[in-house]
């Protein structure tokens, strides 16, 4: 998987390519921990190019939207596709998450 970041004033966009497995688990959760180190107000992740979601990727979900409250940091996602938005409801994770449909929505959400 690819991580790129971009930063809009205070929030930082986290954008994500591929497929996010446990091989790519440990750059996903480094990235985000420096992303939250560096005083960013969010993290909106960008998962629009997101082709394939497992397991783990749903605990690294969690455990980043734990970290974000800890850290007093809102964490939102964007360009959450079809498959993934179905796991996510199976899972009953939708609730847990503010997903919108474009990533502008989504940086613009963060006050």
């Amino acid at each position: 998987m690819k991580i790129e970041t971009q930063n809009y004033n205070d929030v930082t966009v986290v954008e994500l390519q591929g497929e996010f497995t446990a091989e790519s688990a440990k750059a996903f959760q480094d990235t985000v921990t420096s992303v939250v180190a560096s005083g960013a107000k969010g993290i909106v992740l960008d998962l629009s190019a997101v082709i394939f979601v497992d397991s783990i990727c749903l605990e690294h979900l969690l455990w980043l939207r734990d970290y974000c409250n800890e850290n007093n940091r809102q964490l939102k996602l964007a360009g959450v596709d079809e498959n993934c938005s179905t796991i996510m409801h199976i899972t009953r994770l939708s609730q847990q998450f503010d997903a919108y449909d474009e990533l502008s929505e989504a940086v613009k959400s963060i006050v």
